[in-house]
């Protein structure tokens, strides 16, 4: 159902080095890359992850509630991004762990607050 996810930034050269190591840890490449934006995906596959200043030329900001997840392949894999996260100007949500029965997850912010999980079901 979701063709792709934007999200704004105020320094986009820092969040690059951020959605660069996250998207080389799940296989997806840059599929776009213009002055002021960048996106992550596979032609054919499910929905990436744009970002960009945003278009208005007023300051990039959080949305309060908004989070994108990003559907890792085992538990492992949700620790390696969460640790990849947080080695590239991420900041701690709440660590890799059970949320509940059938859900794993880990939390984190990318450089300007943006908030992601990596995840898996089951």
């Amino acid at each position: 159902m979701i063709g792709y996810v934007t999200l704004g930034t105020n320094d986009l050269a820092k969040a690059a080095v951020f959605y660069d190591a996250i998207a080389g840890e799940l296989g997806v490449p840059r599929m776009m890359d213009y002055d002021g934006f960048i996106a992550w995906g596979k032609e054919g596959g499910g929905a990436g992850i744009g970002l960009t200043r945003p278009f208005d030329g007023q300051a990039a900001t959080v949305g309060n509630g908004v989070m994108v997840a990003l559907e890792a392949k085992d538990k492992e894999q949700v620790h390696r991004l969460y640790d990849i996260a947080l080695a590239n100007g991420g900041t701690c949500e709440g660590p890799p762990g059970p949320r509940g029965e059938g859900f794993y997850a880990g939390y984190f912010r990318d450089p300007d607050g943006n908030k992601l999980n990596a995840f898996i079901m089951g």
